[in-house]
């Protein structure tokens, strides 16, 4: 049998033991009687504590006395902890620390302590610092919402690039003969007026389509290099036309800003739509400061942009600002604050849609009664920008002869209506309804001096026409025209021009490709 003295070590050593485990466990236990004074702790609870608040605690002082230099923590510490000294037992998650040291989140177990009598004499806390682990549940949930984002834009994508070629077919005929009977104006005061009000009704049809494909990325984009510093100067008359006398336009864009690697008329219509939502944000007038500056984001830097070099457009109000709910809402399709009728709600989620598409993004700050500032960055260009071709004046030439073209649609009205624009800049129009029929309308034709096709047609498409054209006449000009947003099959360097346009439209579209025209005076 074992001694006395052997049992009595036995129990000694096991009592060592737990108390080892104890003050070694990564646990944060207190212990502390109903005066708040500590009775016990481990290495972990005054680790902790002098993490959160700077002051490392010692048994026997009071909790509270230690914290009389955080009033407010004081107080936080003393209502969690009187809850437990009043008897309840309770588990808890809560954040405790001074943003001067560290802020951390607990997970705290409480129980009554009392003594062989069953008395309470005070408290014991059990806690585990959660905020890891809250981090990455975060973390997933950003994630997790980030996909259902994706998941909804892909979706809207899918759908919106279906119908935008459809939508764009049926409105380039509408749009081109609307046009020209305002060019040509045609008709009684009363009817020049019906027509251009139905113009303008098309042409926000036309918006409308852009705004959803850019939000959805499927906008077809032809990103060059760009001036942004000639682009922002460029648009200060436009833009203080816009927002009327009460707003004052600051236009600050250096000289020596580097390239940035975009599609220049699509970051004009984004631009155009900041201002129009920062004036709306300024009813009794302020000012609307634009300006554009060179920024990095650093490689190792926690950020929603890629490492690299980017050129920053900001567009910044002094108007009524946006709360957090808001914010968290604004880049979503058809948000909007504005009254019915007053807007989509498809301004910021197409300037989003089209910065993330060029490879950029965009960064909301705002201030309720301060204002609000947009950030636009778009990648910096490796090259250099090209000059835009200069706008042809509408009155500057009559008709001239510019020789034949070969037109390629498979859709009867756009081909119709394209063809009598062709034809008023000056062209003698050869029509045909596919790929397969226009090689061989190809060999009958000894003088040809332009292609123009639709992309997506049965059969061979747009692409392939040209290549195959190209082979036989590789000078030959060549322009695709397309109403569909999928554009990814064409070559960055072959002219396009998307549906649904207008002759003017078409005219600039031929120049850029290299083919000069002059303007109709009709």
């Amino acid at each position: 049998m074992k001694t006395l003295e052997a049992r009595v070590a036995e129990g000694v050593a096991e009592r060592k033991l737990l108390a080892d485990v104890v003050e070694n466990t990564t646990a944060i236990i207190f212990v502390a009687d109903c005066e708040y004074r500590w009775l016990a702790m481990n290495k972990a609870a005054a680790k902790a504590f002098e993490q959160v608040y700077g002051v490392r605690p010692v048994i026997g002082t009071s909790m509270l006395d230690v914290l009389d230099h955080l009033p407010e923590h004081r107080e936080h510490v003393r209502r969690t902890w009187s809850r437990a000294l009043a008897g309840d037992e309770f588990t808890l998650l809560d954040e405790f620390g001074d943003e001067e040291f560290s802020k951390r989140w607990f997970e705290l177990n409480f129980n009554v302590l009392r003594d062989a009598a069953g008395r309470q004499i005070g408290a014991y806390q059990i806690a585990y610092d959660v905020s890891e682990r809250l981090t990455e549940q975060r973390r997933l949930v950003d994630a997790e919402e980030q996909l259902r984002q994706a998941q909804k834009v892909e979706a809207l994508g899918q759908l919106t690039g279906g119908v935008a070629h459809d939508f764009n077919n049926l409105l380039t005929p509408i749009i081109g003969s609307l046009d020209m009977l305002v060019r040509r104006q045609i008709g009684s005061d009363r009817e020049r007026k019906l027509i251009a009000g139905a113009l303008q009704s098309a042409e926000r049809a036309r918006i409308l389509v852009q705004r959803l494909l850019a939000f959805a990325r499927r906008q077809p984009l032809q990103p060059t290099a760009i001036n942004v510093e000639t682009l922002v100067t460029g648009m200060g008359e436009l833009i203080r036309s816009t927002t009327g006398p009460q707003v004052q336009v600051v236009i600050d864009a250096p000289q020596e800003l580097p390239a940035a690697r975009a599609d220049h008329n699509q970051v004009e219509m984004a631009l155009l739509n900041l201002s129009v939502n920062a004036r709306d944000a300024m009813p009794t007038g302020g000012t609307l400061r634009i300006s554009a500056t060179s920024r990095e984001i650093p490689a190792g830097k926690r950020s929603d942009l890629k490492p690299g070099r980017y050129v920053t457009i900001s567009v910044a109000d002094t108007g009524e600002g946006m709360s957090e709910v808001t914010m968290e809402r604004a880049i979503e399709p058809f948000f909007s604050t504005k009254g019915l009728g007053q807007g989509t709600g498809l301004g910021l989620s197409m300037v989003h849609g089209l910065a993330q598409q060029l490879g950029g993004g965009i960064r909301i700050f705002s201030r309720l009664g301060v204002g609000t500032n947009v950030e636009l960055w778009l990648p910096e260009a490796e090259d250099v920008p090209i000059p835009l071709p200069k706008s042809v004046d509408a009155t500057a030439a009559s008709l001239s002869h510019h020789g034949t073209v070969l037109l390629v649609d498979d859709e009867d009205i756009v081909r119709i209506s394209a063809a009598h624009m062709l034809d008023e800049i000056g062209f003698d129009v050869v029509e045909a309804s596919s790929g397969d029929a226009a090689l061989v309308a190809l060999d009958r034709m000894s003088e040809l001096r332009l292609l123009v096709t639709d992309h997506l047609m049965p059969g061979m498409d747009g692409v392939e026409l040209v290549r195959r054209v190209k082979l036989d006449r590789p000078t030959l000009p060549c322009l695709i025209i397309s109403g569909y947003a999928d554009v990814d099959g064409i070559a960055p360097d072959l002219p396009r021009l998307a549906k649904p346009f207008k002759a003017e439209e078409l005219r600039e579209a031929l120049a850029a490709a290299g083919f000069g025209v002059s303007s109709s005076s009709t």
